[in-house]
C-alpha cells in the first residue's frame, strides 16, 4: 500500500503520465494515469484506455512506460 499523498515526508501526487503503445499499429500515445475519458489511438482508432473510479484501465495487449517527471 502506498502512503497518502499528504502524509509522505515530501508531498507528491499519485498520478503520472505514461507512453502507451498501440498493439495494432505500434503508435505511441501519451496517457494520464487517472484519465477521465476513453483514450483512443489517433491513427487506427483502437481503444487504449478506459476510465474507472480512480486509475485508468489499459486495454489488454497494450504495453506502457511511465514517463519521468
Amino acid at each position: 500500500q502506498k502512503t497518502h499523498k499528504l502524509k509522505r515526508l515530501v508531498q507528491s501526487p499519485n498520478s503520472y503520465f505514461m507512453d502507451v503503445k498501440c498493439p495494432g499499429c505500434v503508435q505511441i500515445t501519451t496517457v494520464f494515469s487517472h484519465a477521465q475519458t476513453v483514450v483512443m489511438c489517433s491513427s487506427c482508432a483502437n481503444v487504449l484506455a478506459q476510465p474507472t473510479g480512480g486509475i485508468t484501465r489499459l486495454t489488454e495487449g497494450c504495453s506502457f512506460r511511465r514517463k519521468q517527471a
